[in-house]
């Protein structure tokens, strides 16, 4: 089975994997030092496994993943992205993958593999887990313990589990997810988010002993009408 592409918003997500598209562009460079921090970070507690959600909706997370794991790739790790965001998934239209099987599937049916379900995508050493079909239940099912096996089980297959989760103030999953991942990413929308926003939503990962390594500052007007994307160093 099929998932139905409507072709301007799958064209208009594609367009934003600048890293693939463009990678000597000055939004590509930020990414690889993003790269870097994360990887400087993990010096004590070695990052497998990393979450990256926002405040609000419409901040760009997923684009953030998305752009990320493609750096991620080329420069050689073993990457995964799993779509997380089971009420409003974003890769298959980022990436353009059609299959209707995802997370959800893996989940729930025993009898399918990862091998099964996972898209590879033009990149090479990239990966990806899409969402699959939206549960009734998908803070019950994120919160599971055969969701946190998983995670933990494919930490041992890739160098870099990537997870794209909902909004923390929207929604519970992403604070379910983030007590069983080795780190968590904020991504704020400079003019799109409110400081208290921010701030709430950091707060509420702290409540569940988050590990949250930073927040990427997105959508900063460079003067000219685009955009680049500020990695702040620190959880403060």
């Amino acid at each position: 089975m099929s998932r139905k592409k409507p072709s301007r918003t799958i064209d208009s997500y594609v367009a934003k994997l600048v890293t693939a598209r463009n990678p000597k562009s000055p939004v590509s460079e930020a990414y690889r030092t993003i790269r870097t921090n994360i990887e400087f970070s993990g010096i004590d507690q070695k990052i497998k496994t990393l979450l990256v959600t926002s405040s609000v909706p419409t901040e760009g997370k997923s684009t953030v993943v998305a752009n990320l794991g493609v750096s991620m790739a080329m420069s050689g790790k073993r990457t995964l992205i799993i779509d997380a965001d089971l009420r409003n998934p974003t890769q298959f239209k980022c990436f353009n993958i059609t299959t209707m099987l995802g997370l959800t599937n893996l989940l729930l049916d025993d009898s399918l593999t990862l091998d099964e379900v996972i898209a590879c995508p033009e990149q090479e050493n990239l990966f990806i887990l899409t969402s699959g079909p939206t549960p009734p239940n998908p803070a019950e099912l994120l919160g599971s313990a055969k969701m946190k096996s998983m995670v933990s089980a494919m930490a041992d297959h890739f160098d870099l589990v990537l997870i794209d989760s909902p909004p923390v103030l929207a929604v519970a999953d992403s604070s379910i997810l983030s007590s069983f991942v080795d780190g968590v990413i904020l991504v704020a929308a400079s003019g799109g988010v409110s400081k208290d926003h921010v701030l709430s939503a950091k707060e509420q990962l702290q409540k569940v002993k988050a590990n949250v390594l930073g927040v990427i500052l997105n959508k900063v007007p460079t003067g000219n009408g685009s955009y680049y994307y500020s990695y702040y160093y620190g959880s403060h």
